[in-house]
This record gives structure tokens, sequence and C-alpha cells, in this order.
């Protein structure tokens, strides 16, 4: 009897079993079915919207805030120490000088005007003022996946060392306040239209797919270019090159090298505006484009009959972070490689010989390096970006085409900056004046322009 109940009670079960789990089956299959038809009944453009919303990534923004203070400290004290070393004892202190007050206006000029003119609007050539004095910008405000007020801060620290680095051309006879007047108009009518070109979504450049990943042409051709024309425009130091002015400091210029080349990989790593395998391609080419540029140049002191010198190697490392910069993620590190070596020699060429026979006194030879290597490495990642090279471009990358891209972009941006600062060199020569006194000189723009003294004692 019991033997019969049990059964009894083990069908009933079963059977409740089964019809539980065939209820719960129908269930779970009407609500999946219930579900698709409400997202199907969400209209698209509502899906579109919820799909769309930026949202900031911690550690994408925590890489910008880092990248942003390494190109800060390129130009403060990088920048400074690397030129100031270069010059006469008498001038180190007004290139201090002008570096960090120049940087510093650059900074105040972006966030009133110059964001807004180089990152909004849709013409190709100049932004608008919709955003002036950042409005609109609130910390809630998003760029791809990191607080706009970063991006804004990251983007300001490049016009402030585009500014700095021309500066290197003019030393030791360029008048303070006719830099001023200059950086005010240089800023606006040449970086800001340049900086919207090739890195604003409706750019000239932009458009046209030419290849800029951190600033060839923005920074290195525009500040190089900018800088041999205010040479020329300025003349040659007194005594040039009749006179001995040997660098008064390598020291100084060493540990701004250093400060430069970890700082640069802020600026070429933090181009990625994210901490992604492409940041991760950016700095282990700024590694060997530059440690390839600096045993390039070297090599090329020796084969030429001179001696390995310390300012060789610096100039060198200088090169190839300037070569690797448009091509930091369109290059494979052995393609970084070549093209860090090939920039430093030509660079190398340039200085040691071309220079001297064009009658040119470029002080730190912004020009040579920036302007030079700046132009191998604007044309030359259409080589490094090929698969043939180890770049990352397309099965389909045709290197004849992008190069035709990379030479109209380079002239382009070489017409503009040169035009661009002719017209703003001239108006700040005939209204305060570009040219220190010929006392001011010789005495040195130091006590001259500032009354006081690098060293003392």
């Amino acid at each position: 009897m019991i033997r019969k109940l049990l059964c009894g009670a083990g069908t009933l079960g079963a059977s409740m079993f089964a019809a539980t789990a065939a209820w719960a089956a129908e269930t779970a299959e009407a609500v999946s079915d219930a579900a698709a038809t409400a997202v199907a009944a969400v209209p698209t453009e509502i899906a579109e919207v919820v799909e769309e919303v930026p949202t900031i990534d911690s550690g994408d923004t925590a890489w910008m805030l880092m990248s942003t203070v390494l190109v800060l400290t390129m130009i403060v004290p990088g920048l400074a120490l690397f030129y100031g070393g270069l010059l006469r004892t008498k001038n180190m202190l007004s290139m201090l000088t002008q570096v960090l007050v120049l940087a510093s206006l650059a900074i105040v000029i972006w966030v009133t005007w110059g964001y807004s003119m180089a990152f909004s609007g849709s013409n190709p050539f100049f932004g608008d003022l919709s955003t002036a004095f950042l409005a609109g910008i609130t910390p809630d405000s998003v760029s791809g996946t990191i607080p706009e007020y970063v991006f804004v801060s990251f983007q300001a620290t490049f016009a402030a060392i585009t500014l700095a680095l021309a500066l290197g051309s003019l030393a030791e006879r360029a008048k303070f306040s006719g830099l001023l007047v200059f950086a005010v108009i240089w800023l606006t009518i040449v970086y800001f239209p340049m900086a919207h070109m090739v890195w604003s979504g409706d750019g000239f450049f932009m458009a046209r797919e030419a290849l800029d990943f951190a600033g060839g042409t923005v920074v290195h051709i525009n500040a190089g270019v900018t800088g041999l024309v205010g040479a020329i425009i300025l003349g040659k130091r007194l005594g040039y090159p009749n006179e001995p002015m040997p660098p008064h400091s390598l020291t100084a210029t060493f540990i701004g090298t250093a400060l430069l080349w970890v700082g640069w990989f802020g600026f070429n790593a933090g181009s990625a505006a994210a901490a992604n395998g492409t940041a991760g391609l950016a700095m282990i080419n700024t590694f060997t484009a530059t440690a390839a540029g600096a045993l390039a140049w070297f090599l090329a002191e020796k084969i030429s009959g001179r001696k390995w010198t310390l300012l060789g190697a610096c100039s060198g490392v200088i090169a190839g972070l300037v070569a690797i910069t448009p091509a930091a993620a369109f290059a494979g590190p052995f393609g970084a490689i070549v093209l860090g070596a090939v920039a430093s020699v030509g660079a190398y060429i340039f200085v040691s010989v071309i220079k001297s026979k064009l009658g040119l006194d470029d002080t730190a030879d912004v020009f040579g390096i920036h302007g030079v290597a700046g132009i191998i490495g604007s044309l030359g990642v259409a080589v490094t970006m090929a698969p043939a090279f180890g770049g990352p471009g397309d099965a389909d990358y045709v290197i004849g085409a992008q190069m035709g891209t990379q030479a109209f972009a380079t002239a382009v941006a070489i017409a503009w900056a040169a035009i661009g600062s002719v017209i703003a060199f001239t108006i700040a020569k005939y209204t305060v004046g570009l040219r220190v006194t010929r006392e001011v000189e010789v005495e040195g723009l130091d006590i001259g322009e500032h009354g006081e003294r690098a060293y003392n004692g």
C-alpha cells in the first residue's frame, strides 16, 4: 500500500514538475517576445540617441590629465632650459622669461577665443566664436571619453609650445614688447586656423584625410617656418657669424633635452585622447624614432670628420621626436626607427652645411630641426603607414596617393605659416618695434630688457 502511495506521489510530482517547466518555458518565451516587440516599438531616433550618449572613462581621463602636465613640462622648464643653454650667458634669463610669459599669454588667449576658433564651426579654414570664453562648457561636458575641460587644457599646451618653439630663432635680439604683439596676432591668424584645418572634424586637411597624428604641420612645420621668417626679418645678431657665440651651458641644454623627451610621451601618446593601444603604439614609436635620431646625428658628425658632441646627440633627439610626431600612431616601431634616422640626418645636413651657405642666423636652429625634420616626417608618414613597412594601414593602402595628399598639406602649411608670420612680424615691427637697440644687444637682453641676471656672483 505504502509502495503504491509512493509511486502515485512520485508520478504526481513528476507531472507537476513537467507542467511547471513547460509553463515556465512558455512564460519566458512570451516575455522574450514581448520585450522584443517593445524594443522594436522604440523609435529609431531615440535608440540612436541612447547609444550615442558620451560617457567619461576614468582611465582615459587620468591619462589625459597626466599627458597635459607632461606637455606643460616640455615648455617650462624643458624648452626654456634647452634654448637658454644654447645662448650666451648675458641672454639666458631673457629666454627663460620669454618662454614663460609667452606660453602664459598663449594659454589665456586659447581659453578666451583660441579653442573656439580651432574646434568649432563648419568652415574648412576657420572656426567660429560660438564657444568663445568657453561658453557652454561645464564640468559635465564630454569630449570623446574625457571631460571637455581636460581636452581644452591639453590643446592649450600645444598652442603654448608652438609659439614658444619659434622664439629660438629670434633669440638674443628680439624686443620683448614686440614679441607680445606678434604672439597675439600670430596665434589668431596662423596657429588657430592651422589647428582647425588639421584636427577639427570639418577642417580642410581632415576632409582630405591628411595624416598628422600629433602636430607635424600644426606645431613643427608651423614653428619652424615662423622662426625662419622672423630670423630673416630681424636680421643677424651683431657679430654673427664672425664672432664665436658658443652655448654657455650645455648642461642646461641636456636637462632641457631630457625633459622634452619625457614630456613628448604626453605630446604623442596623449594625442590618442585615450589610454588604449593607439597610445601604446605612439609611445613605443616615441622611444624608437628618438633613439634612432640621436644615434644618426651622432654618427653623421663622426662620419663628416667632426668629434662626437653632446649638442649633436641632443639635436638628434629633438629631430627624431619632431619627425615621429605626425606618424606616432601611423608607423610600426621599425618604420619609426628609419623615419627618425632619416629626419635626423636631413636636419644635420641643413644645420651644418646649408644654413651657412644661405647666410641664415637661426639662433637655436628652429627651422633646421623643427622645420626640416617636420617636413620629412609629414611626408614620410605616407610611407610608414604602409603595411609593407610595418604600418597600420589597410591592405589596399596606396603610398603614392597618400604621398600626394601629404605633399599638398605640407605645402599649404608652409605657405600659411610664412604669409601669416610676415603679417604678424611686420605689424609688431611697425608698432612697438621688433628688435632691441644696439646698446641693449651688446649689453645683453637680461639686463637691457629685464634688469636681472641669470647668474650673480
